[in-house]
Formats: structure tokens, C-alpha cells, sequence
């Protein structure tokens, strides 16, 4: 999945974005959501959108991309992930930060794995980890129960953006010993 989070382009200019993106995706398995933006979304043809913990409802994002797009929500502990998931309506939760990250202030609140562990467990849908992610704690993090992992300072602080991509996929889904 692409999150498409360019809050310095106009709506011009990020619905033109969305729909770039959205054109190269076509024909693989690869989802488009926009942050926050239901309209751009629609919009583009984007998958969906992703909404903040403060942002608008589930149900106010599904008025307007309708019953078949993606709808997901960032929550940042037990209690909100509960309360998301019981609302219903949305797809997947996004959990963070998990672990100290340097897209953060240094006293940005670090939730941690066992905090990721029991979100996993108090809900049903899909949680991804974000905050702090690396190719050596995935493991960690999907045995805690995440679906998937969410990154922005991985990739954008390596030169080799595939080697990592292929690297963080291998360590999510290497199982104790078996592929």
C-alpha cells in the first residue's frame, strides 16, 4: 500500500499526484489510500483513505468513497483501537509509535511492543506498525500480531529503497524457520 501524505501540494496538484500514482499501480495488488483527504481520493480513483486519530468518522469517509473503498484509521492505544473496532467500518488500524523514530521529537510518547501486542489482540482488524520501523524489528513486530508495518525514515534514508523493501518483506514473513 501507497499512503500518499503530500500535505505541501495544492488540490490540484495532489489530486494529479493520486492520480499518477493510482496509473502506475493499475494491475498489481497495490493500494492507494490519501491521508485524510476522502475528496482527492474519490477524486483520483485512489483505494481509499487513511484518517488521523482526529480526524472525520469511519462512517463520514464511507459517505463519500461509498461501501467498497478503504478506509483506514491511525490509534495510538488499547482503548482507541477498541473503540475504532467496535464502531466498525474501517479496514485497518495503523498503531504507533512503537519504538523511538526519527521522524519524531526525541520526547514523543514510544507506546512499544507490548502495547503493539495487546492492540493486536484486542481487535480484529489488520494493525500496522508504525514508528521506529526496521528491517531487524520486524520480527519482532509481526510475532506481537501486527499485519504489516508502515515506514517513512526507513526508506527515505536509504539509497537502495528496493533492497529494503525486499528485505523488510522477507523478515515479515519468515515464519521460525520456515519461508
Amino acid at each position: 500500500m501507497i499512503q500518499v501524505r503530500e500535505r505541501h501540494l495544492d488540490d490540484r496538484a495532489l489530486i494529479v499526484f493520486v492520480r499518477e500514482l493510482v496509473d502506475v499501480c493499475a494491475g498489481t495488488a497495490c493500494a492507494v489510500v490519501v491521508n485524510e483527504r476522502s475528496d482527492v481520493a474519490l477524486a483520483a480513483g485512489a483505494t481509499g483513505v487513511h484518517l488521523k486519530s482526529d480526524s472525520v468518522s469511519v462512517a463520514d469517509a464511507r459517505m463519500v468513497l461509498g461501501t467498497e473503498a478503504m478506509v483506514g484509521r491511525s490509534v495510538h492505544s488499547v482503548e482507541e483501537a477498541a473503540a475504532v473496532g467496535s464502531a466498525g467500518g474501517c479496514d485497518y488500524l495503523v498503531f504507533g509509535t512503537v519504538y523511538p523514530s526519527s521522524s519524531k521529537a526525541e520526547d514523543h510518547p514510544v507506546a512499544g511492543i507490548e502495547a503493539l501486542r495487546k492492540v493486536c489482540s484486542s481487535v480484529s482488524l489488520p494493525v500496522i506498525a508504525i514508528g521506529g520501523i526496521s528491517v531487524a524489528r520486524a520480527p519482532e513486530v509481526s510475532r506481537a500480531g501486527a499485519a504489516g508495518v508502515a515506514a517513512i525514515s526507513l526508506f527515505a534514508e536509504s539509497a537502495e529503497m528496493g533492497r529494503v523493501a525486499g528485505d523488510l518483506r522477507n523478515a515479515l514473513t519468515l515464519k521460525q524457520g520456515n519461508v
